[in-house]
């Protein structure tokens, strides 16, 4: 069972300022169920947590940088504001914030200072210290509603299937030049083995674009490494994953399928990610 989960959240949310100024984007709130089954509004990154968590994760590797104090303080049970709650009859938010208490106290979470904002490949490099065997890297500004986290379970099974050092979600999208972009032969019904990782393509191979979800050996750190900063002077953990595949070593992609995936990037998406999520609680 894969236990170790690396969540970096040390971006500076840029795109999303002022109101990132101070609150990270990683805390600003989608629609997820709560105990009693009604929409209710959590910070996209506890979102993810507790995904994780019920997928079977107890190990959790936050990559942090300067300002992101309010994601360490979330994380940290405040026992004695839910017995306020509880003594003012607020009996369902005090219930939902225990059973995110719970899930805390369950897991071991570290939080890993990444100095400078060098890029999402620089952010992993920083859990190097804390993975020594198979992890899952999830971002912390996206989240994937699928039934019974299938997109989760169908990455693992790809990595130990395939013996693999590398397995990413992808998904089609109409304008994969802002994203990072997989080319590659398709081996079984929506799975690819990759030939080609490249970050933002001014003419992409394709349309199949890297969504930040992924399966790694321990093998990424040597790859970060030696991999120069790319794009914006920054280290890109696609340039990684493109030296892994020069290598010779096993890269997959897992196409995204029957999910539901939002991104808090940028004012657009932040918004169509507050709609889509209560709209999604309301189909299912």
């Amino acid at each position: 069972m894969m236990r170790k989960a690396v969540l970096p959240v040390a971006g500076l949310g840029t795109r999303l300022l002022p109101m990132t100024k101070e609150m990270p984007k990683e805390m600003l709130p989608i629609f997820v169920r709560s105990i009693n089954g009604k929409p209710c509004l959590k910070p996209m990154i506890q979102a993810i947590f507790e995904q994780l968590y019920d997928a079977g994760f107890r190990e959790f590797g936050f990559i942090v940088g300067r300002g992101k104090r309010i994601i360490e303080d979330h994380f940290t049970p405040d026992l004695s504001f839910v017995k306020y709650l509880e003594d003012k009859g607020k009996v369902e938010p005090a219930r939902d914030l225990k059973e995110f208490y719970r899930r805390v106290f369950d897991s071991t979470i570290v939080f890993i200072n990444q100095p400078e904002p060098k890029g999402f490949g620089d952010a992993i490099l920083k859990a190097k210290s804390f993975v020594n065997e198979p992890f899952l890297v999830h971002a912390g500004d996206t989240y994937i509603f699928s039934k019974e986290n299938i997109h989760l379970k169908r990455l693992i099974d790809v990595y130990e299937k395939n013996k693999a050092d590398v397995v990413m979600l992808i998904q089609e999208v109409n304008n994969p030049k802002i994203y990072g972009v997989i080319d590659g032969d398709e081996v079984d019904n929506g799975v690819y083995r990759v030939k080609m990782a490249v970050e933002k393509p001014e003419k992409p191979p394709t349309n199949l674009a890297v969504m930040p979800v992924y399966v790694f050996d321990p093998i990424i750190f040597k790859a970060l490494d030696t991999t120069p900063p790319g794009k914006d002077g920054e280290i890109q953990l696609t340039d990684g994953i493109q030296k892994l595949i020069d290598w010779g070593l096993e890269v997959y992609a897992v196409k995204l399928s029957n999910g539901v995936r939002l991104d808090i990037g940028n004012p657009y998406n932040c918004w169509k990610a507050f709609i889509q999520s209560y709209e999604n609680m309301n189909k299912n």
